[in-house]
């Protein structure tokens, strides 16, 4: 006769292969390791830099022109310009037209960069990733980190960056050839309409290009942190044992909590007005309490060795002992321990009471 046993040697493999779970996550979080793609913050901030420029192009342009004219008349053409008074002046203009041209993109800027970052992140703050390591120093990890996939993926986005760009930028100037020569015979406004509005198309074109890089990037960044998350079936198992316990302590403080609750049923025996029985299967204490329940209630139910006990306590205890089959099967089927008895059983379990109150009294 042979013995087969099925072992699955994966408990004992460091491989990791086990989805990570929320506690892993969590913590991962904390350490700062979360998943976020970076391309799309900077993509969105490409398109959004463009279309401020779009939209506010003229109001910027004015304000620079006015401000040129101005500083032409007012400092320019004074012999005396460079005294204390003016220059102060001076550069309180220069931060105020800085804030007035530049003000309405950063803020833009700021508000869709935090908000890119938030849609991605939540709210997270963690000083984890500014605590000193002395790993960080190793030169072998550091080698290790400049040839990596990372770094290799890091150096593939970076290509297609620049080969993108520089197609857009190379195709748009094509396009564009005849009407650039043409520049010379317009106005200096019409110019920088002009090249405004070239700078514009090939922003957009190069702002979409990164988006659809940015969706790509969030893919493979998505499988390399759920990749990098993964447990092995004995970090699950460790895990489990450090959240919910050993199972077999869990085991003994059941058994435990069992035989506590067991010797206090046992205990409420005495306390009984009559135990009803099967009469050797099952033993029911009750008891009637008007100032407690509305109703009697089981003080103590068991089966077979259990009811036994119960019998022979009541016994020690002249606590009367009423046989009576489907009743004491139905109260140990349907009523647990300190519950009232069910008002279908009423009936039946006045008429017991009144039988034993006819034997004390």
């Amino acid at each position: 006769m042979s013995l087969n046993f099925v072992i699955d040697l994966q408990l004992f493999s460091e491989e990791k292969t086990e989805k990570a779970t929320p506690k892993r996550r969590r913590e991962a979080r904390e350490k700062g390791q979360v998943l976020q793609s970076k391309e799309i913050n900077s993509a969105i901030i490409v398109i959004v830099s463009f279309l401020c420029l779009r939209i506010f192009g003229n109001h910027m342009l004015s304000n620079l022109l006015s401000f040129s004219n101005s500083f032409y008349k007012e400092y320019f053409l004074k012999s005396d310009m460079f005294n204390t008074g003016d220059i102060s002046i001076l550069m309180m203009r220069i931060v105020g037209i800085m804030v007035i041209v530049v003000g309405p993109i950063t803020g833009f800027i700021l508000i869709f960069g935090v908000a890119a970052s938030y849609l991605q992140l939540g709210f997270l703050f963690t000083t984890k990733t500014l605590e000193f390591k002395l790993s960080r120093l190793n030169p072998i990890e550091g080698f290790k980190k400049i040839i990596s996939k990372r770094s290799l993926v890091e150096l593939l986005k970076s290509i297609f960056k620049i080969v993108v760009i520089g197609y857009l930028i190379y195709k748009y100037a094509i396009s564009e050839i005849y009407n650039i020569f043409k520049l010379l015979e317009l106005s200096i406004e019409s110019i920088v309409t002009y090249i405004g509005g070239i700078v514009f198309n090939v922003g957009i074109r190069s702002g979409i290009a990164l988006l659809i890089l940015a969706i790509f990037d969030y893919g493979y960044q998505w499988w390399d942190y759920e990749k990098n998350l993964k447990m092995s079936k004995q970090e699950v198992k460790e895990e489990y044992k450090q959240t919910e316990g050993n199972p077999q302590i869990k085991s003994k403080i059941k058994e435990k909590q069992r035989q506590m609750a067991m010797r206090r049923m046992m205990q409420d025996v005495p306390k009984a007005d009559v135990i009803i029985t099967n009469p050797t299967h099952f033993a029911i204490a009750l008891k009637y309490d008007k100032e407690m329940y509305e109703a009697p209630y089981v003080l103590a139910k068991g089966a077979d060795l259990i009811a036994k006990n119960i019998k022979d306590i009541a016994k020690k205890h002249g606590v009367p002992t009423v046989e009576n089959k489907p009743l004491a099967q139905t109260l140990y089927n349907t009523v647990e321990i300190g519950q009232i008895i069910p008002e279908e059983l009423y009936q039946a379990v006045a008429e017991v009471l009144a039988y034993v109150y006819s034997l004390k009294y």
